[in-house]
């Protein structure tokens, strides 16, 4: 994959960049798998703002997306189209099953159009196949991988993701996470053979305020520009510093290294912490 720049003809051209789709065979989604995302704008059942800063951006329809594929173990695919999905960072690929079924599913870096992808318990360790790692060769980057057996996929599923297979001990496979992090999660876990499609994605310069509100956010204050009783940065004479001993949140938590999982059971599958050194 590769961005494209354009001459600074504005302030917003001069250091915007995008993809260049070179890799995307349609514009057009299947209708069947898709349908229309509604709008949430950060409220909750009750109408109330929960998640700030968002609302607006453009319509979507959302891609019915096959994270699992264990239904279709054994059953041979054909890659026929890849596209872009505006609900992910990665680009997605539109499979046609022998038996006739199509589905979509996260695109490998690398896939092409008439690829064979297969999902079995043991399969060709080849980019795009699906398998349980226990029969995936250690040191092999892979993505999509179970963290629950039989729930489908839920880790390494953003663009440029890879995760590595490091080890197979006991009932566990050891698996290096990008951001340093080594877990155990089980054997039988099923992962998909790759890196994940559209890894410049991080580069991507947005250039201009409007390309974000078109994204569906909206602006964001400092909260040390806020009066006192809207955030407690607020107030005070000019640029004043926020004059308290760590910062806050709105609501008056403490942010910015603050400690707020409380999941400690599930430490136990953790072999090495991503803030170890």
């Amino acid at each position: 994959m590769a961005l494209k720049k354009f001459k600074p003809t504005t302030p917003g051209r001069r250091q915007m960049s995008v993809a260049s789709f070179e890799e995307l065979t349609t514009n057009k989604p299947l209708k069947s798998l898709t349908h229309i995302k509604k709008k949430i704008t950060g409220r909750n059942n009750s109408g109330r703002i929960t998640v700030r800063h968002r609302g607006g951006g453009c319509k979507r329809l959302y891609r019915m997306m096959d994270f699992k594929r264990t239904d279709k173990a054994g059953i041979e695919g054909t890659v026929a189209t890849v596209e872009y999905d505006p609900n992910r960072t990665a680009y997605i690929i539109l499979v046609n099953y022998r038996d006739g079924e199509k589905r979509y599913h996260i695109a490998p870096t690398g896939v092409v159009v008439g690829d064979k992808i297969m999902t079995a318990e043991k399969a060709k360790i080849k980019v795009g196949n699906r398998m349980q790692m226990i029969n995936i060769p250690v040191g092999y980057n892979i993505y999509n991988v179970e963290l629950h057996v039989g729930k489908g996929g839920q880790m390494g599923r953003s663009a440029g993701t890879a995760i590595k297979l490091v080890s197979l001990e006991g009932d566990h496979a050891q698996i290096l996470m990008p951001s340093g992090e080594v877990r155990l999660v089980s054997k039988k876990a099923y992962a998909t053979i790759g890196t994940v499609s559209n890894g410049d994605h991080s580069n991507i310069k947005i250039g201009k305020a409007g390309r974000k509100r078109h994204l569906g956010r909206r602006p964001q204050v400092r909260g040390k520009a806020m009066n006192t009783v809207d955030h407690p940065h607020g107030g005070g004479e000019g640029g004043a510093p926020i004059g308290l001993k760590h910062p806050k949140t709105p609501w008056g938590m403490p942010a910015l290294g603050f400690k707020t999982r409380r999941r400690h059971y599930t430490d136990k599958m953790i072999v090495k912490d991503r803030r170890r050194k």
